[in-house]
This record gives C-alpha cells, sequence and structure tokens, in this order.
C-alpha cells in the first residue's frame, strides 16, 4: 500500500478535492475542538500534510505520522520557519512512541487500516489525560469512491453505530459524530464525518 502513496505523492495535492477535504475537516474540528498553543497534536495518516498545516498555527507542535517515505518527503518540504510539521515515519501498532499528545487528528486515513479497534486502542494509548482524538472518514460506501481501485483499502467506509462502539470498547468517552464533508460526483455524493470523542 505504501507503494502506490509513494508514487502518488508528487502529484497528490493537485486538484481541489483533496484541498477541499482538509479545508473543511479543518473547519469542523476547530469548530468543535478548543486548539491552544499548548497543545502538541499527532496527525494520523498525516500524508502531505494537507490538514497538518492547518492545525500547526493554532498549536505548539505537531507530529505527521505515515507509512509513506515519499509523502512525508513533500510534508517536510512545506516547512517554513514560522509554521513546522516534524514529519515521522512510523507505525504506531507495531511500536508506539513513548510520547503521548493533547490530541490525534486524522482525515481520510483509517479506511486504509485493516484493524479499527486496535488502532483506536492505540490511539487512546497515545494519548494524555482529557486528550481528544477528531478523526475524519468516509460514511459507508459501496466501494466505488476510490476511482483508481481498492487496493489497500481495508474499509469502504463506516457505519456509524459500529464505530461508536469500536470508539467506546477502547476507552473513550463523549463520542460525537459530525458531518464535515460532501464529496460530490456525476453519479454519487459521498458524505465525510468527523467523530470527535476524549480520554478522561
Amino acid at each position: 500500500m505504501s507503494e502506490r502513496f509513494n508514487q502518488a505523492a508528487q502529484e497528490w495535492d493537485k486538484g481541489d478535492m483533496r484541498q477541499n477535504i482538509a479545508h473543511a475537516v479543518f473547519q469542523t474540528i476547530s469548530s468543535r475542538i478548543a486548539l491552544l498553543n499548548t497543545m502538541s497534536v499527532m496527525d494520523f495518516g498525516a500524508g502531505t500534510g494537507l490538514l497538518s498545516f492547518k492545525i500547526a498555527p493554532m498549536v505548539k507542535r505537531v507530529v505527521g505520522v505515515d507509512l509513506s517515505e515519499k509523502m512525508l518527503e513533500q510534508l517536510a518540504s512545506k516547512n517554513t520557519p514560522q509554521v513546522q510539521v516534524k514529519p515521522l515515519y512510523h507505525d504506531i501498532l507495531s511500536e508506539p512512541l513513548e510520547e503521548q499528545f493533547h490530541g490525534i487528528v486524522s482525515s481520510m486515513a483509517i479506511h486504509h487500516v485493516p484493524d479499527t479497534a486496535e488502532l483506536f486502542k492505540a490511539f487512546y494509548a497515545h494519548l494524555k489525560r482529557d486528550g481528544f482524538i477528531a478523526i475524519a472518514d468516509l460514511e459507508a460506501e459501496d466501494g466505488t469512491f476510490h476511482s483508481h481501485g481498492n487496493e489497500g483499502v481495508y474499509h469502504f467506509g463506516f457505519e456509524r453505530d459500529a464505530l461508536r462502539e469500536t470508539i467506546e470498547k477502547a476507552g473513550f468517552a463523549n463520542v460525537r459524530f459530525h458531518h464535515a464533508y460532501t464529496v460530490d460526483r456525476e453519479d454519487q455524493n459521498y458524505p465525510i464525518f468527523l467523530v470527535t470523542a476524549h480520554k478522561y
């Protein structure tokens, strides 16, 4: 899977769709979560940093975690003296970081992770007490969203009730779903949710 993302990295930010999703996800996060300049935040599946660089000016530190080195190269190339995101090539599921964060954000990444239950347990372990998650992904769809095919896609979106149960079982409280964006195509629309929850 990382091979496909490595090949796509150079062109990833071109076109409006990914930019629009990142913008809408950021707007939805910032309307639901108080982002403070004391916070350290992990962007899981950060890719080229489309979401990371929107969050970075609001908080103390953002670490962009991804399994595609080429995507992280694109992310690193966007760093400036004023706004920086730390790129980190790492699999938090197989090897937890020795750091805990005030928050974990993610946009359109968790459908690429086979075991959602283990992922949310890992998120919980990587959060400080009172930490938050703000995770955006597709509502359940029929497998047609990815026009390039579904290699590396383990979930055709998510049913809200089933995902809520998974998140609560991982230990989170105050699970809330919000509509973030809809990708409109000629033949079909694909709604994207943002789910927020807290570790108390």
